[in-house]
């Protein structure tokens, strides 16, 4: 066989089926040499990635949409549970080959990791209880004497570490409860994003949401991937633009109340 023709052959082998006829990457031959996609979720997520420890079963926006991505590659689906601790490590071991868990853009996680075209948007809310007669609205956050709670290693945490000026900030490591805090007066508010603090109000009846005046500060969720293979990206980046054409962002995000924060361009 000539050479010429060898090579060709050879190119036409790496073709991906991924969108502008991009050249497939590590990652997407890795998925469909195993024909498995690893996904990175974080199983306390509430209406993104949610495992029920009564029942284990999953559930929240990223999860249908994850395999929704499986079924687009036409490959199998297995979850790698992760965390914001583990995040970059996870991708760049490739213990997983994507990262879908509403992860914020940071320009932290920018320097390790790269990410999609954002799917939603999410504000910062507070959390208090409705015994709480100290926070009464967003102004009484930073005040002397308060304590003030937030998740570590979320955008959440330097974000409340550069505005608060007067209160105390805690920050919670696992396995420490938010409502644990919270319910013992051991902080006076917990700050969380939109789906941690929707879900709040909607299962505990002790929960009272503290929304700031004007947006506070709006962070883009998207997914992540490792550096390094600009055809992987490409075709991830392909899957959100298609999922927001076709109405399935829309309906995963309604059925798990977060149109309030769908980009849906």
């Amino acid at each position: 066989m000539p050479v010429s023709l060898r090579c060709l052959i050879s190119v036409l082998a790496l073709w991906s089926s991924g969108a502008g006829g991009s050249l497939a990457g590590e990652v997407m031959q890795r998925v469909q040499t195993g024909r498995t996609l690893q996904v990175c979720i974080s199983p306390a997520y509430h209406g993104v990635s949610y495992r029920s420890p009564r029942t284990q079963e999953l559930s929240g926006i990223d999860i249908d949409l994850s395999a929704a991505l499986a079924k687009d590659l036409g490959v199998k689906l297995r979850y790698v549970d992760s965390n914001y601790a583990k995040l970059v490590d996870d991708l760049n071991q490739n213990r997983c080959d994507i990262a879908m868990f509403a992860i914020g853009i940071t320009a932290e996680r920018q320097k390790h990791l790269r990410f999609s075209t954002p799917y939603l948007q999410s504000d910062v809310y507070g959390v208090t209880t409705k015994a709480n007669r100290v926070i009464k609205s967003w102004a009484d956050i930073d005040k002397p004497g308060i304590r003030v709670a937030v998740p570590a290693r979320t955008f959440i945490e330097p974000v409340m570490a550069a505005w608060l000026k007067q209160a105390e900030l805690v920050v919670l490591q696992a396995p420490q409860s938010r409502e644990q805090e919270l319910e013992s007066g051991r902080v006076d508010v917990f700050m969380a994003d939109y789906p941690y603090s929707r879900h709040w109000l909607a299962t505990a009846d002790w929960a009272r949401l503290v929304s700031p005046p004007a947006p506070f500060h709006l962070m883009p969720y998207a997914y992540a991937v490792k550096p390094g293979d600009e055809a992987w990206l490409t075709r991830i980046n392909a899957f959100v633009a298609k999922v927001k054409k076709d109405g399935r962002l829309e309906s995963y995000a309604k059925q798990h109340g977060l149109s309030e924060i769908l980009l849906r361009n």
